[in-house]
């Protein structure tokens, strides 16, 4: 049986909105990969008795317990004293920790303020957590049933502390199997549609199927248990994404993460040493700043006006002219630029119907190759910026279909 982890988190900015709690949601993800069962997330505000009671709380129901926050120099920081009074361990005063301190600010050349001695009064034998990037020390601690790790509310301070110590300690302390999680990842087509391609696939009883949605992409996830063999893993996975189709670009969880769609492409771009050129009209310039950097987009052109003569074509050229002009075009910028790819991108919805969120936004990318050209007509929905970001990720789709041989 998996042992059950709570995430809390402290802090009148959290209860009251003014921060979104990230670290919660990172931490969840870490636990999960480790092999626990996630309960709860709670958040509570400054407040000594509250802090108290939930600490006791937690103690008797959940084998670990993440706590960010409260660890600071000020008056509203409380997660040590709370800690204190709920378990009964006097605070002590940890000459290390103080050292820590006092080198922190004396890197910085500044002069250490007398409340910052607060940090370093820790639970009596409590496990110190060292920070590399900040004052406030961290600390473990066993308290009932739990074991508690408590963490600054800084993420960046937080991150660093969980990698460098805390996941290992965790491992040490539980006897943790974690479960296979495969994410594919896809483009083109929604949660509920793939939903439909998977209705009658019979899944085995203890793998454990779900979705996410996201602004650039849709994954498919397939959680698998521990011990599960690999072979029927894989033939799974296989089966999945051959009902999902050619909208999988991506599957992490088998061997190495691929990663998003821009990280695809690039991977096999650079590995070919292919160059491109890019001609974008809807996007707005999205496409070429997703590509920012990279060695193989060696021209970029941004067509800000084509909306006004694509205007004109409601009355005019079908969609069939369209997308001839964006496979000439194709073909000319690649002779020009001398490139292995030369992608375009127009578009034949009016401005007004561009700007539009309830009008669909007619997309036509030609990509000229080195086998010939290959085109695509397809519709953007949604917001002006949810348009434009589609427009460029469809796009780029384009190219990643082409390289991985799924559009010949």
């Amino acid at each position: 049986m998996k042992p059950i982890a709570e995430i809390f988190s402290q802090g009148e900015e959290i209860v009251c909105g003014q921060t979104v709690d990230s670290n919660a949601a990172w931490l969840s993800q870490q636990l999960v990969e480790l092999g626990f069962t996630l309960k709860r997330h709670t958040v509570v505000g400054d407040n000594l008795h509250d802090l108290i009671a939930l600490f006791s709380e937690i103690a008797e129901r959940a084998d670990c317990c993440i706590c960010t926050g409260g660890l600071g120099p000020t008056v509203d920081d409380l997660t040590a004293e709370a800690v204190s009074a709920a378990s009964g361990l006097p605070l002590q005063f940890d000459e290390q920790a103080f050292a820590h301190i006092q080198q922190y600010y004396a890197c910085r050349n500044r002069m250490m303020p007398p409340a910052n001695r607060k940090q370093a009064m820790l639970p009596h034998s409590s496990l110190r957590i060292d920070n590399a990037y900040g004052t406030a020390p961290g600390f473990a601690l066993p308290f009932k049933r739990c074991w508690f790790v408590f963490l600054p509310g800084v993420p960046s301070e937080m991150k660093q502390m969980f990698d460098a110590l805390v996941r290992q300690q965790l491992q040490q302390h539980f006897p943790l199997q974690p479960d296979g999680l495969v994410t594919l990842r896809s483009i083109g087509i929604g949660e509920s549609a793939i939903q439909q391609s998977l209705d009658d696939m019979p899944l085995p009883d203890d793998v454990q199927l779900g979705f996410r949605a996201a602004p650039d992409e849709v994954q498919t996830k397939l959680l698998f248990p521990s011990g599960f063999p690999e072979a029927r893993k894989q033939a799974c996975v296989a089966d999945v994404a051959a009902r999902i189709g050619d909208y999988v670009f991506a599957i992490d969880g088998l061997n190495e993460k691929q990663g998003d769609l821009l990280e695809v492409v690039a991977a096999a771009m650079s590995e070919k040493r292919y160059s491109l050129a890019l001609l974008e009209t809807a996007s707005q310039g999205q496409l070429a700043a997703k590509c920012l950097g990279r060695d193989w987009l060696t021209r970029v052109e941004i067509n800000l006006d084509w909306g006004r003569t694509a205007g004109s074509w409601q009355a005019g050229p079908g969609a069939g002219d369209c997308l001839q002009i964006a496979r000439v075009w194709a073909e000319q910028l690649k002779a020009q630029s001398q490139t292995d790819f030369a992608l375009v991108q127009l578009y034949s919805s009016s401005t007004n119907d561009y700007q539009d969120k309830d009008k669909p936004l007619v997309l036509y990318n030609a990509m000229a190759t080195p086998k010939g050209v290959v085109a695509t007509q397809l519709n953007a929905h949604g917001t002006l910026k949810h348009k434009q970001n589609q427009a460029a990720l469809l796009a780029l789709d384009l190219l990643r279909r082409y390289l991985q041989n799924k559009c010949l």
